[in-house]
């Protein structure tokens, strides 16, 4: 007899004598006809066998899966391991590096000031007084960064030296471009000042008058000659006898055709009695450019060159600026 509205499906076994097999009775809820499976007991041992061998074989699939896995896991782990204690020993290579570089450039600063402070005392070329030392007001020469701090050892230390010692070399080099700048400034002005400066013949020939006091050839009194006379042929070339910008060309009394350059620091100097002159006003001259030809214009006894050099105005013997 069925149940109405069965909820759950139950099984009848019935053994037989003979054949040992066990029979399976499906009821349905819904009220069809009791479907009836009988297997022998073989059957059902067979396949509960294969259950048990389909089970363990799972559970030895997972086992080694999750073995495989951890292993892979942990070799993975100790490979980055590795390559993480590689990528820390090339660094702190690095690091010794960079400190045996600082050390080399901090030499390389005190030998460049060192090389500064030789040239002033043989220049005699006092430095600025407002110019700091090369490591600052009172800064001394850092020690030496210890570069052979051992790989296994943390190098925290010697960054914060080497940060440290980065900054003073900073400020270093910027004490030694300005002890430099002003060096090569006052050497351009000396430069300057001896291109400028008169220091060679004027023109070729023999010296027919010499600064100072002289009888006058027209006059027969006794007067001071301000510059020195060179006589030669006409038409002798003259040269400047340094760098300087010609400020007056023309007449000047008894001096005739007349050339005056302006040397700078003070320094003028003045050619008379030329035949012709090859310069203008405000053009600039080198020494040694040729600026006029020799003649006898203006009041003279013959052919020849009447030599000044004035300093801040006062007429000075020219000889001392003639070294050739």
């Amino acid at each position: 007899m069925l149940i109405h509205r069965i909820k759950q499906t139950f099984y009848k076994f019935k053994k037989g004598s003979m054949h040992r097999k066990i029979s399976f009775f499906i009821l349905s809820y819904t009220g069809s006809t009791v479907k009836q499976l009988t297997v022998s007991r073989r059957f059902l041992r067979i396949i509960s066998a294969c259950a048990t061998v389909f089970v363990i074989l799972s559970a030895f699939v997972i086992y080694d899966y999750i073995n495989i896995k951890t292993t892979f896991n942990k070799q993975e782990l100790e490979s980055k391991i590795t390559d993480q204690n590689d990528e820390i020993v090339t660094q702190r290579r690095q690091i010794q590096k960079f400190a045996d570089e600082i050390n080399t450039l901090k030499s390389t600063l005190v030998d460049l000031n060192n090389f500064e402070k030789k040239i002033r005392i043989i220049a005699n070329i006092e430095k600025p007084a407002d110019h700091d030392s090369l490591f600052g007001v009172g800064g001394s020469i850092p020690e030496d960064l210890d570069s052979q701090v051992p790989l296994q050892e943390k190098h925290n230390s010697l960054m914060r030296e080497m940060h440290s010692q980065t900054r003073q070399l900073n400020l270093a080099s910027i004490n030694q471009e300005k002890g430099f700048e002003s060096l090569c400034k006052y050497l351009e002005n000396q430069r300057n000042l001896l291109s400028s400066t008169p220091a060679i013949r004027p023109t070729k020939g023999w010296i027919s008058s010499s600064f100072g006091y002289r009888i006058s050839p027209f006059t027969g009194l006794r007067e001071f000659h301000k510059g020195l006379d060179i006589a030669n042929r006409k038409e002798t070339p003259i040269i400047a006898t340094g760098d300087g910008t010609v400020t007056f060309t023309g007449y000047k009394g008894f001096l005739g055709k007349v050339i005056v350059i302006n040397h700078g620091h003070g320094m003028v100097t003045r050619y008379g009695h030329l035949q012709k002159m090859l310069k203008k006003r405000e053009e600039n001259v080198k020494r040694g450019d040729t600026i006029a030809l020799m003649g006898n214009s203006g009041r003279g006894t013959g052919p020849h060159l009447h030599y000044e050099v004035l300093l801040n105005g006062i007429p000075v013997n020219p000889k001392k600026y003639i070294l050739n």
